[in-house]
């Protein structure tokens, strides 16, 4: 399996580049996850809140019209946008927040883009009565404000951050700031398979139950692995929540779909993986969209959840390793990609998520037989409706 080693590295790519204040807490985090990873009444606990809270296990749905439409390709919807909250997220904050609980922290913070997180992580805070400071970009919050509200109507604090390109990065990094200084109570719960060790690996460890189920739904309607398995990529953790599963089944392709913004060949993407070098960002080594000087560069998607210019260090692993294949989608493909869902189907996506919705006619018109796919629905798209009326 995919596993780091004892620093926190998938071959060359995570490890721990933080601030020396927070080394202690980073020790500590790692010894209490490790315990509560084998500790049977933890696991208990979080699983029966992933069950009666957020509403596992989701849906392997069978999208039969647009499968239809598409012709060669017979597509599952792995259904997380049905959880509690509308997206995957809740896994990771539940998670996250019980570990918190055990390690006597009463204060949370955040930092979101589309809002999902900071919403998840807003909910699981108020599940456990505890005092939670939210971190979003002041362009987010401009085109996410359903999800602002929402996080406020929950008891969260949301910060606008005004700095750089006022998205989800520069709320990353205002969180970072505010962790170092308030180490002794405040936990920062990370919203991607990013960040320090062990950050990477336990947000997998929350959201691998996504392929866990996919890949038994699967098996049971089918008598079979899938051949595809699909999921939008920012930092990665739907994605890597569906993979994780799947890693030993070489037969099982894997697709990350990135954000192709205005295109590949402009300066307004968030394509990290196609167009991205090797440097650190937020505390762990990866992929990054940078300079030839190392500073970080603007990026741009219609999706607030992908507009980021770093990747979790484990999908750049599995780029090495050639594990998966990483592609990418314009803001025009996502858009068709969630009238395509909502007009077959009558579901309608996050913009995230119809990035790996716009990928499906492409892999169609490459698949030689019909194959079978499953795509990850990470969320559901209520939150994009008001901003993106105007434009559709």
């Amino acid at each position: 399996m995919s596993t780091p080693d004892k620093h926190g590295h998938f071959d060359e790519f995570g490890g721990r580049f933080v601030p020396e204040t927070l080394m202690t807490m980073l020790f500590n985090l790692e010894a209490m996850f490790n315990h509560l990873q084998k500790d049977k009444a933890f696991q208990k606990e979080f699983h029966l809140y992933l069950e009666k809270y957020a509403g596992r296990p989701t849906g392997l749905y069978f999208a039969n019209r647009l499968s239809k439409y598409l012709k060669t390709l017979k597509v599952y919807l792995k259904r997380e946008d049905m959880l509690h909250t509308g997206a995957h997220k809740i896994n990771n904050t539940l998670g996250q927040i019980l570990v918190a609980r055990r390690m006597k922290k009463t204060r949370i913070i955040a930092e979101t883009g589309a809002g999902q997180h900071g919403v998840a992580t807003a909910t699981a805070a108020a599940l456990f009565g505890l005092k939670c400071e939210v971190y979003m970009g002041a362009e987010d919050i401009e085109r996410q404000s359903l999800n602002v509200f929402r996080m406020k109507l929950l008891g969260a604090k949301v910060i606008p951050v005004t700095s750089g390109s006022r998205t989800l990065k520069d709320a990353m990094n205002e969180a970072i700031r505010d962790w170092v200084t308030n180490v002794k109570d405040t936990f920062y719960v990370i919203g991607s398979v990013a960040g320090p060790h062990p950050y990477p690996l336990m947000v997998r460890e929350f959201q691998k139950i996504i392929g866990i189920e996919a890949r038994k739904q699967f098996l049971q309607k089918e008598n079979k692995l899938p051949d595809y398995l699909l999921a939008c990529v920012g930092g990665g953790s739907n994605a890597m929540g569906l993979f994780h599963a799947f890693f030993k089944d070489k037969n099982v392709a894997m697709i990350g779909v990135e954000a192709a913004g205005l295109g590949l060949n402009s300066e307004k993407h968030s394509a990290t993986l196609n167009k991205g070098s090797i440097g650190v960002l937020h505390g762990s080594k990866s992929d990054l969209l940078q300079t030839e000087d190392g500073q970080i560069k603007g990026v741009h998607s219609i999706a607030a959840g992908l507009d980021y210019p770093g990747v979790g260090p484990e999908h750049s692993y599995y780029k090495k390793i050639k594990r998966a294949k990483y592609v990418a989608i314009d803001d025009k493909g996502a858009i068709h990609g969630m009238k395509l869902l909502s007009e077959a189907e009558g579901i309608i996506p996050a913009m995230e998520s119809a990035h790996a919705i716009g990928y499906l006619e492409k892999l169609a018109r490459k698949v030689n037989k019909k194959s079978t796919v499953i795509v990850c629905l990470s969320g559901r798209g209520d939150k994009d409706v008001h901003a993106l009326k105007d434009i559709i």
